[in-house]
């Protein structure tokens, strides 16, 4: 005999199913793009000045498609933040691209340790029973900001390369690709006990 059970709220169904579409989506583009600067980034020319201004502006689309998507409310305005920024950031790194790698890892930094911190607020917020513990987003956005600091202390080195955003956007590719596989997860168990 099947135990029945208040259904999920249409609204935080629809929301998950959203954001575990996202996060895939995010992921694929993620390691996709790690997969071309690798093969890019030994010069800063036209191409890869191009993939840098690209990634955070991947991040700017997904931020705007994800705050249409979420309720009002604080969590709200802090992906709209990280949407804005990441289309400052895409300026930047298109200004810094042509002054070689050491503005760029600054500005890449810089960008990572704001955004990781918003990430980490989002995280937090969306922690509950419709999109679980959020760990994947949370581990993400710590090392984000991190990893900021280290790209802005490697800036100031001499010679500092730029194969770590390779490194960067594949972790956070994964990352995403773990909080998406989460969501399917709990949706699955929401489901059962639903029947």
């Amino acid at each position: 005999m099947s135990t029945q059970t208040s259904a999920p709220a249409p609204a935080a169904t629809d929301e998950r199913s959203f954001l575990l579409r996202l996060y895939l989506s995010r992921g694929a583009l993620a390691l996709a793009w790690a997969l071309a600067f690798a093969g890019a980034h030994e010069d800063v020319d036209a191409v890869a000045t191009t993939l840098l201004v690209a990634y955070p502006l991947i991040d700017a689309v997904s931020s705007l498609l994800e705050h249409r998507a979420t309720p009002n409310g604080p969590e709200r305005r802090v992906i709209a933040f990280n949407g804005v920024l990441s289309a400052l950031a895409a300026v930047a790194l298109g200004i810094a691209g042509a002054d070689g790698g050491a503005p760029v890892l600054h500005v890449f930094g810089a960008w990572a340790i704001v955004s990781g911190t918003a990430q980490v607020i989002v995280g937090v917020r969306r922690r509950g029973p419709e999109l679980g513990k959020q760990w994947p987003t949370l581990i993400s956005g710590g090392l984000s900001f991190l990893v900021g600091i280290t790209y802005n202390i490697q800036a100031v080195r001499d010679n500092p390369s730029l194969e770590v955003l390779s490194v960067y956007a594949t972790g956070g590719g994964v990352w995403f690709m773990l909080q998406a596989l989460l969501l399917g997860w709990k949706s699955r168990r929401l489901r059962t006990r639903t029947t």
